[in-house]
Formats: structure tokens, sequence, C-alpha cells
């Protein structure tokens, strides 16, 4: 599927052009030519990238490629190629979903490419276009970012979400550690690296965008990616922090559960150490000799009995005292 649209420079729109409705377009020093290539055929992409456009080989495979690939930007002169991640978190499993968006950005068009069904922040731009008409008088760049910022933004709620939930496990840690509450927290650990690992790379391409390296994004435009830049860095500290908490939290776990085990440990010592005199006095007098001291006499049950008791009692006053329980 190919939406398409075109804003001349008097502003009279065209949509849904055609191919050589396109190749017009492109002869075009101004105006603003968007083509959007979503759940497309291998064959409709290579008719339009390559017979249209007349993209770099490399660039259009990587559109082609059904591979998650990490976020970069390719410098190609009259053009730049992009490769950015939209991403989406399921809390129930702990998985990140990241779909990937291509975008490549020239002096009077910008294309995005992506596979999946939807793409939510293009859906956005596109109903911003209709409806902004400052956007729709301003170049592709200006489009790009408007793209690039949403795709950001999106990026917070679902940091926010993690740090939720990284809250309500620290207290759980705390209060009633569980096997359960582990496995969630190493799923959340594991979700913040994966984070990292697509966030940091996408870091250093809207860096590069900002610093000035591409003539295709005018000086205007270019302090407005450097307002996305804070954005994904202030991002990319958040998962780093929840990174840091729940390396903590493991920790906490670990030590609670130690500690749990070490006071079973000293409680079963204690009884094991109070049986053990007791052991012996009973095995002692169990020996099964004919001539034994108060085996014949009328109060040597209790008098062993009272020994008993007191070894037990001087035992635990003893333990008391040293303050091993």
């Amino acid at each position: 599927m190919i939406r398409s649209i075109y804003i001349a420079k008097n502003g009279s729109i065209q949509n849904d052009l055609s191919i050589e409705q396109i190749k017009a377009a492109l002869l075009e020093s101004e105006g603003l030519l968007w083509v959007s290539l979503e759940r497309f055929e291998d064959q409709e992409l290579n008719e339009l990238l390559d017979g249209v456009f007349h993209f770099h080989p490399l660039a259009i495979e990587d559109c082609l490629s059904s591979g998650l690939q990490l976020p970069k930007v390719d410098d190609f002169s009259s053009y730049i190629f992009l490769i950015l991640h939209a991403l989406n978190i399921d809390l129930a499993t702990e998985e990140v979903e990241a779909d990937e968006l291509d975008l490549f950005l020239g002096g009077n068009y910008l294309v995005t490419c992506y596979h999946t069904e939807s793409m939510t922040v293009v859906d956005q731009a596109w109903l911003r276009l209709e409806r902004d008409e400052r956007l729709r008088m301003k170049g592709p760049d200006s489009l790009c970012h408007a793209i690039i910022d949403m795709l950001v933004d999106a990026y917070i709620p679902l940091v926010d979400k993690l740090e939720d939930e990284i809250e309500i496990l620290e207290n759980e840690v705390v209060d009633k550690p569980q096997k359960q509450t582990l496995n969630r927290l190493i799923g959340l650990k594991h979700t913040s690296m994966i984070l990292r690992r697509l966030i940091s790379p996408e870091r250093e391409v809207i860096n590069r965008i900002s610093r000035g390296d591409f003539p295709q994004i005018s000086n205007g435009i270019r302090i407005y990616f450097r307002d996305v830049y804070d954005h994904i860095v202030r991002i990319q500290e958040m998962i780093d922090n929840i990174r840091d908490i729940t390396t903590g939290a493991l920790d906490i776990y670990l030590n609670s559960t130690s500690l749990k085990l070490n006071e079973i440990m000293k409680a079963l010592t204690v009884i094991s150490t109070i049986f053990l005199p007791l052991t012996f006095i009973t095995g002692f007098y169990g020996m099964n000799f004919k001539f034994f001291p108060m085996i014949a006499s009328e109060y040597g049950y209790y008098v062993v009995l009272g020994l008993c008791c007191g070894v037990v009692g001087g035992m635990l006053l003893y333990f008391k005292k040293r303050g091993w329980f």
C-alpha cells in the first residue's frame, strides 16, 4: 500500500499520486512530497525506491530486510537515510516490541517505509499534516522532525510504566519477597537493557541530525531536533535509573532471602543444640546394665526429667544472654 501527498508552493494539494505524478513532483525544486510505503510488497518497493527515487541499493536492501536493525543515519549526498524504531512494552511478559521505521529525507521529499499493519506516529503525522497549515507550508525536514518528535515522545509513557512497575516491586521486595517477584525483577532488568540497546544508537542518530551534519536539515529546523535530542537523553537517563534500581532491588531480594534462610538455620541450630544433651542423658540412662545408679529408685524418672528440663532452661538462658535469638 502506498500513501502519497504533494503540497505545491502555492498551497495546492494532491493526494494518492500516480508514479508519473510522483516523478513530476520530484522535478519541482520547492514544495513537499511525502510518500509512505505501508505493508508493501518487495516488487512494489523496488519499483518506487529504485525506479522512481533511484535510492542506493544498500538502503533499499535495509528496507527489505525482515530482521530488526539498529538505528542509524546514512548520508547519500542528495538525501539521508534513517532507521528508527517505534517501541511498545508488554508488561505481562516484560517483552519489548520494536517496529522499524525507515525514512528517506531529500531536498523536497520524505519517504517513509514500514512492514507492520500500522504505525501510530505515521498515522498521527498524516492527521497533523491535514489539520496544520503551518506544517504543510514548511519543508520535508519539518515533517521529518514532526514524525521523529512523536516517535520519541511515545517512549515516555512506556518508561513511566516501567518506573511504576519497579516501585511496586521494590515494595514487594521489602515487605514480602517471593519467587514471582524475583522473576518480574529479572524480566524488568532484561527489558531495560533491551531499551537501552535500542535507544542509545537512536540518541546518536538524532545528535548527528541536530549538529548540522546534513544539508537536508535547515538551520531553522535544526534547533527543534536539539529539543528532541534533549528528550531522548532524558529518556535514556530514566532507563539507566530503572536499571540501577532494578539491580538494587535484586540485591535486596537476595539479601532478604539469605537473611530469612539464616534465621531458619539459627532456629534449627538452637533446637539441635538443645536436644544434643537431652539425647546424651536419655541415651545414658537407657543403657541396659543390671547394676545402674538410681535404676531402682522410686524418684529416678523424676530426677532425670528434672535434669533434662534444667539443661534446656539453662541453655535457653545462655543463648538469650548471648543474643542468639
